[in-house]
């Protein structure tokens, strides 16, 4: 596969070596003690986050929005781990 053709998990095109870096780079970060505490914070002002019914559409896409960031960083964590674990590249 064209490395410029390769569309990462956020949408833009980069090389499988780039994006690793970047999975693992998220692990890494929030697989501190201070990471992980910091991405409960994140989770709880997002994703666990609960609006009633009089939320603005503004105010909806933006919180969407915020949940969308979080998931992605829960996402290439868990892909960090993963290849991590694994001992080898998603290009192999």
């Amino acid at each position: 596969m064209n490395k410029a053709n390769y569309i990462s998990i956020d949408g833009f095109t980069r090389s499988k070596s780039e994006d690793e870096i970047i999975d693992q780079n998220m692990a890494s970060l929030f697989g501190t003690p201070t990471g992980g505490e910091v991405l409960r914070y994140l989770r709880s002002v997002t994703i666990e986050a609960v609006s009633g019914a009089n939320i603005s559409d503004a105010e909806l896409r933006h919180l969407e929005g915020m949940r969308f960031l979080v998931a992605l960083i829960e996402r290439r964590i868990a892909t960090g781990h993963k290849v991590k674990s694994n001992g080898k590249s998603r290009s192999s």
